[in-house]
């Protein structure tokens, strides 16, 4: 929902504040829901009117580690009292330093690995572009239907769903657009590894037809489709990415904006593949909550970087990155990766339950804790059914269940809970779902 009123039943203290948002906010900053909050606590919510909501959105990915974890707060209030900011172009210090030194031990890539920290995932993406054209020399980049890349121009411009794009034209040149290799909705009836041979020979025939090899800097891809539907891309494809790639001296770039720091399982999801970029793309969960975001590469690709060419003022600041490192330490205390598992495991379960009762969900899908459900008309892949899904999601929203959708269609119900919810609370919240999902279908 964008630009809604503020619906009569909103309690008066959330309707005030709605109001206010309506008097000074563009309405193109998008408004999922009615509900405003006061305060985080693990995998809870609170409104102005103290109501508790059980949180599957997790601030869109941010809140692996839980909202207000302590540790990270405590870590924040002792960086804030020695330097709030001194930007890293000016001056070097400690924390920047000691988190690129965490990043390049848990994400190698290759023998060698360089990290450089930014504010955002769009940031992030548009650095990872500069750094690969100038290690190799070339400007075109290959990216994929589905794709979200973040707001700024170059990441609208690698961004699929033009919903988001709308007037923002014209957009950055030198880019190609191929299709995800999605089984679930364009397999044409093909046994998995039969599909990856198709969509890897159309990949061959776009560096004939769309741009040569020989102009090709970059091939960007999310292991699992965000925004786009939660849609894991098939093992062998990355793996045929990965050798077209080395043959052609281009450079293979993994978003893992959305992936990253636990939500699949691992710290990035390129580590149930096999398959490691020269490039990648992190933020979201990273910061525990502040805005902080990382470039991570081998070393002699992101030292092709002309100085002055890359970088931020306000990138890695020493207050986020303290909480990075807190959130990361955490993290590993608490066996978050670990966790990520378990909970997928169970909204596997109990989707695939739902599937097997209801024609409405057509698909289930993901990795690790980052789940999605598409539902659709009749198990028909080609009808999707976004009323439903709104309607699902309201109703949820009611009951006291954050859970927002993604997809070309809004058609998917995407689970990004914090790693931290108790059983109790994922039941819950699995239950409020299919209960809504089995009352409203047809």
């Amino acid at each position: 929902m964008n630009g809604i009123g503020v619906n009569p039943e909103t309690p008066a203290g959330s309707a005030s504040l709605l109001a206010r948002r309506d008097r000074v906010v563009p309405v193109g900053i998008p408004r999922a829901t009615d509900r405003t909050v006061a305060r985080g606590a693990g995998a809870h919510l609170f409104d102005l009117e103290g109501e508790r909501l059980i949180d599957f959105a997790g601030g869109i990915g941010v809140a692996n580690a839980g909202h207000a974890p302590r540790e990270v707060i405590e870590a924040i209030s002792a960086q804030a009292q020695r330097v709030l900011h001194a930007s890293f172009h000016v001056v070097t210090y400690e924390p920047y330093i000691a988190l690129c030194e965490r990043l390049v031990e848990l994400l190698p890539h290759g023998d060698a690995t360089k990290a450089m920290l930014l504010n955002s995932g769009a940031e992030a993406v548009e650095n990872a572009i500069k750094i690969a054209r100038q290690a190799t020399g070339r400007s075109g980049v290959i990216c994929f239907s589905g794709a979200f890349h973040g707001r700024t121009l170059l990441g609208m411009t690698l961004t699929s769903k033009v919903g988001y794009k709308r007037g923002c034209g014209p957009f950055a040149p030198e880019i190609y657009r191929l299709p995800f290799p999605d089984h679930y909705h364009d397999g044409d009836g093909l046994d998995l590894q039969s599909f990856v041979d198709r969509e890897l020979a159309r990949f061959e025939t776009a560096l004939l037809t769309h741009v040569s090899p020989r102009d090709l800097a970059a091939v960007i891809i999310e292991p699992v489709l965000g925004e786009g539907g939660f849609i894991p891309a098939p093992k062998a494809y990355l793996e045929g990415l990965r050798r077209i790639c080395d043959t052609h001296g281009t450079m293979l770039i993994f978003d893992e904006v959305q992936t990253g720091f636990g939500r699949t399982g691992h710290w990035g999801a390129y580590q149930h593949y096999g398959v490691t970029p020269d490039i990648s793309t992190w933020a979201k969960a990273l910061g525990g909550g502040l805005p902080i975001s990382a470039v991570i590469g081998r070393a002699e690709i992101m030292d092709a970087a002309v100085s002055g060419t890359i970088g931020s003022t306000f990138g890695g600041n020493p207050v986020a990155c303290a909480a990075a490192l807190a959130t990361i330490d955490l993290m590993e205390k608490q066996k978050l990766n670990a966790r990520a598992q378990r909970i997928g495991a169970k909204v596997f379960e109990r989707f695939r339950a739902l599937q097997s009762k209801c024609s409405s969900v057509g698909d289930v899908r993901g990795l690790g804790a980052m789940v999605g459900m598409e539902l659709v008309e009749d198990r028909d892949p080609k009808r999707p059914a976004t009323l439903l899904t709104t309607r699902v999601l309201s109703q949820a929203l009611a009951r006291g269940l954050v859970v927002i959708s993604a997809g070309v269609h809004g058609n998917v119900i995407r689970v990004l809970s914090p790693l931290v919810i108790s059983d109790e609370d994922l039941d819950r919240g699995l239950d409020i779902i299919g209960e809504e999902i089995l009352g409203s279908a047809p």
